[in-house]
């Protein structure tokens, strides 16, 4: 398994989980999957990442990208429940401090 995604509504949020690994050859399929969230369904993203084993500096860009044109629309973006590996990357890259990072997608969404 690469990657698989899947996005649901959850409120006035859009909930997309991130299932497998988010590298260089996939994080194109998430980047199409964020415009098109967006596009379709609003400016407020939650990115479920309990299931992403693995993330490189590809992922970083979409998320960061996801995270511009969100707020850009007046929207947000929030990430639930990393596992280790993937929350290690985003506390050495600084980025959980500038997209916030919950527990679990409950507390994501409605933190946004």
């Amino acid at each position: 398994m690469k990657l698989r995604l899947a996005r649901r509504a959850v409120g006035d949020a859009v909930v997309v989980a991130v299932e497998g690994e988010l590298d260089l050859f996939t994080a194109p399929f998430l980047r199409d999957e964020v415009r098109e969230a967006i596009t379709l369904d609003g400016s407020r993203l939650v990115f479920d990442l309990t299931a992403l084993s693995f993330m490189d500096s590809s992922g970083l860009s979409v998320l960061i990208e996801a995270w511009r044109l969100a707020t850009g629309q007046g929207g947000g973006v929030a990430l639930a429940a990393p596992q280790a590996p993937v929350a290690r990357i985003l506390r050495t890259t600084g980025l959980d401090r500038r997209i916030k990072v919950f527990p679990d997608v409950g507390a994501a969404v409605g933190g946004l």
